[in-house]
């Protein structure tokens, strides 16, 4: 459940007009111009996609393909792993124990909800600690993505189970509070106060908790600087100033964002991409990150996912009575307003979104969409953009097929997204000779 809300964190149309085509003058002898004659021939986007294509073939294809085939099984294993550990704090009583901990404690609920979510949170990290061990810091050097030392790794997961916890007690703290005096409508209100909670992330982000992991500087005055603002200002976005961070410390990923809500607005791009591409590049991929700050994609996203936890919720509501009579009313919890019964809330939640992978794919992957079209508008980098997505082909699928796309795919494929540019490119090169002034 934890990613899927870290993963909220975790986010065009070019018109013209047809002139009015002359009456053919008969008189005149029709004659093709030097320039006409000169005209490279028309781009197929189909053709110049598959050259992209073909530049990445054999071992390395084998090894980009094998990274994200292995990501979906992944999430399977996060979900069955999740379930194993709900059923033994279930079983064994502990989340029980808990319960009955807090309440010695403290006799308000919220203390008790809060000092259960303090002691519930690293308890569950640490139980999953092995496969996220696998996950993100051993599968990672496998297919040498990550820089950082095991020492590092294990710093940066102290601070994220810091972090969590913090965020989990506010959640924890107004859903139970829900639960207690909204007994048939928590779960609608718990997708609004979900929107809340999104909204307050996306704004307190670039200040407070991206610079726990790494370190922001202003750009240097430079081209790039300069050309990141001025698209910035030509797109209304209020910003002065260019961030670029040390990710390479963590990995050989190239990323950018432009992120915050209400003054905190910022624009960022992490030192990989600074050092591994070229201007065109830059240009392209802010002016993506760009795409979704202007298209107001935080405000919807945020609201398409309130929807989708509101669903979750009420997938909790109607399949509780079920659930815990088989799996938590034996073992001490009182009902589902009791926080003993929390693991059972997660792992219903988590069947949930693991049902539901197919529409937060596609939710995520029609907001991409729609950034690269207005950031190939923004940039006119299509060769820029088609190179900066060709290197994410070293852990994105360039081609996978259309159904594995739609259930697993967050983002366009590597193809769709290269064929989009190439399609752009070849329309502007069809228009510029009707553009073009005519020779007297």
């Amino acid at each position: 459940m934890l990613k899927h809300l870290a993963t909220l964190l975790l986010l065009f149309t070019l018109g013209a007009s047809p002139l009015q085509a002359a009456e053919p003058d008969t008189t005149a002898t029709s004659s093709v111009t030097p320039a006409a004659q000169a005209a490279p021939p028309a781009l197929d986007p189909k053709v110049a996609t598959q050259a992209f294509m073909d530049r990445l073939q054999g071992e390395a294809r084998a090894k980009s393909d094998s990274y994200a085939e292995g990501g979906y099984w992944l999430l399977l294993w996060n979900l069955l792993y999740g379930l194993l550990v709900a059923w033994l704090l279930l079983s064994r009583q502990i989340s029980a124990r808990i319960r009955d901990f807090a309440e010695r404690r403290s006799q308000g609920k919220n203390r008790q909800v809060l000092i259960y979510a303090l002691i519930y949170t690293p308890l569950t990290t640490l139980l999953m600690l092995p496969l996220s061990l696998y996950e993100g810091y051993f599968r990672e050097h496998q297919y040498g993505l990550s820089n950082l030392s095991l020492a590092g790794w294990l710093g940066e997961f102290g601070i994220a189970l810091l972090v969590n916890t913090l965020l989990m007690g506010v959640a924890l703290l107004g859903l139970y509070a829900l639960l207690r005096r909204q007994p048939r409508s928590w779960w609608a209100w718990g997708g609004v106060g979900g929107a809340g909670l999104i909204a307050l992330l996306i704004m307190i982000a670039p200040v407070f908790i991206s610079p726990l992991f790494n370190t922001y500087k202003p750009l240097p005055q430079g081209q790039i600087r300069d050309e990141i603002l001025s698209m910035a200002r030509a797109n209304g976005i209020p910003v002065d100033n260019v961030y670029y961070f040390d990710a390479s410390k963590q990995t050989k990923r190239v990323s950018a964002n432009v992120s915050g809500l209400f003054g905190t607005t910022r624009i960022a791009l992490n030192d990989n991409l600074l050092q591994r591409t070229s201007l065109p590049e830059i240009r392209a991929v802010m002016a993506h990150e760009m795409g979704h700050y202007v298209l107001n994609h935080s405000f919807k996203l945020a609201l398409y996912m309130s929807l989708l936890l509101m669903g979750g919720l009420l997938f909790i509501k109607l399949s509780w009575d079920w659930a815990a009579e088989r799996f938590a009313n034996r073992h001490g919890v009182r009902g589902i307003s009791d926080p003993a019964g929390l693991p059972l809330l997660v792992a219903l939640l988590s069947v949930y979104l693991f049902m539901a992978t197919p529409v937060f794919s596609t939710i995520i992957r029609s907001a991409e969409t729609e950034a690269d079209l207005f950031g190939l508008n923004a940039s006119r980098e299509p060769d820029g953009f088609a190179e900066a997505i060709f290197k994410l082909a070293e852990y994105r699928k360039l081609q996978p097929g259309p159904v594995e796309e739609f259930i697993f795919f967050d983002h366009p494929s590597g193809y769709q997204r290269i064929y989009a540019a190439m399609r752009w490119k070849a329309e502007q090169q069809a228009a510029a000779p009707a553009a073009a002034p005519t020779q007297p």
